[in-house]
């Protein structure tokens, strides 16, 4: 019996390498004879770098760059192996978990720091730049990101707007004369883990602004000064990406990057999985197991578990899901190719109190997941469950 381990990181308890080691643990209690592989994955959030080196190898790099509100961090960035390409996560350098959430502010907070990477990056010589945009603390639609890269941003006077994305209602004009023209001289592939436009009730703002600490009021503020922003960009570029899906990834950083370089929009997880090789896997497997933090109605818009079901789907190969939690909109997995769902919570418990015991809890659920998993094979070859041979499957003709 062939397995495949491909689970998302347990945000702030699991990483998506830890999670695999917690599956495993489960699966070989009720399969020891299996053969299983590893893949952990991610979307393009947090994660990224390391799922993307333990999959291809290469060396971790750190680079001291301006946090998300101007205080120095020290960001780490991925040079996989042979050094032509480099995996960068927005969260590294701009993301919420580098701010006190009682000093959130995306008014002010700046994707600075992300520009800084993609300069290490290009300074490093790389051909290829992967970009994660999950995790974001800002609201600057990439303008920080873009201005460490040598543009401009400027008001009706001529002189550079504040960062941040409330200083957006003031742009004027936008001088490209500076950004750095290594940036056409890379391919540029940006993993987002969402489907958002730029503005509107759908966007970057409505929707993840007040996980960033926007009030309803700097909601409205944060909205229009992206959709001024859209249209000085547009007249700059020439180029109108503000409703396309994902530009407002990262607080709309994805219309940022497509507005002023060469770089291509594509769902996280598809990268991962391609630079992974995980499809190669699936021909010989039989079963696959994923899982995440919380799988909700957000989990179809773009994140790790769908995006390895409707792989593994063209396959044949079942999935199945195990997550931390399930929320509302759970159920609509099983139209992507999930045959079924798992909670880690053996019983009520405190957010606090599944934290800490994230590993016990996943390496039980996958325990219990893959007993049900043995009645099913045992009733489909009409053997009754307890029979000798229970739990063992004939290699698939395919």
């Amino acid at each position: 019996m062939n397995i495949i381990l491909a689970p998302d990181s347990f945000k702030g308890s699991l990483t998506s390498l830890d999670a695999a080691r917690c599956m495993r643990q489960g699966l070989l209690r009720v399969f020891p004879q299996a053969r299983v592989t590893d893949i952990p994955i991610a979307d393009g959030g947090e994660g990224t770098v390391p799922v993307l080196l333990h999959a291809v190898g290469g060396e971790v790099r750190e680079t001291v760059v301006m946090g998300p509100l101007g205080r120095p961090v020290a960001a780490r960035w991925g040079l996989l192996a042979g050094g032509e390409t480099a995996v960068i996560e927005m969260a590294a350098a701009s993301g919420l978990p580098l701010v006190p959430e009682l000093q959130r502010d995306p008014l002010a907070a700046t994707t600075w720091g992300a520009g800084e990477l993609v300069r290490a990056a290009l300074a490093a010589g790389v051909r290829k730049i992967i970009l994660g945009l999950g995790g974001s603390a800002t609201n600057d639609g990439g303008s920080g990101l873009i201005r460490a890269l040598g543009a401009k941003f400027l008001d009706g006077r001529g002189r550079e707007l504040p960062l941040g994305g409330a200083a957006l209602a003031d742009l004027a004009s936008i001088d490209l004369t500076g950004l750095d023209p290594r940036l056409q001289e890379v391919e540029i592939l940006v993993a987002s883990d969402v489907d958002n436009p730029l503005c509107g009730p759908q966007g970057a703002t409505a929707v993840f602004g007040p996980q960033k600490g926007a009030t309803p009021e700097m909601v409205v503020e944060l909205d229009r000064a992206l959709a001024r922003y859209a249209q000085v960009a547009r007249d700059a570029t020439g180029k109108d990406v503000a409703a396309l899906p994902g530009a407002g990834a990262a607080g709309g950083s994805g219309a940022g990057l497509l507005f002023f370089t060469p770089a291509v929009l594509r769902a996280g997880v598809a990268i991962v999985l391609e630079t992974a090789g995980f499809e190669g896997h699936l021909a010989a497997a039989d079963l696959v197991i994923t899982g995440e933090g919380r799988t909700d109605s957000q989990t179809v818009r773009g994140k790790a578990p769908v995006g390895v079901a409707r792989l593994a789907r063209r396959y044949g190969v079942p999935v199945v899901c195990i997550s931390g939690g399930l929320g509302e909109g759970a159920a609509l997995l099983y139209e992507e190719g999930v045959e079924g769902l798992v909670s880690c919570a053996p019983g009520p418990l405190s957010l606090e109190e599944a934290l800490n015991q994230a590993p016990r809890l996943l390496t039980d659920a996958t325990e219990r997941a893959c007993r049900l998993i043995r009645i099913g094979m045992d009733l489909g070859r009409g053997l009754k469950p307890g029979h000798p041979t229970s739990g063992s499957m004939p290699k698939k003709s395919r």
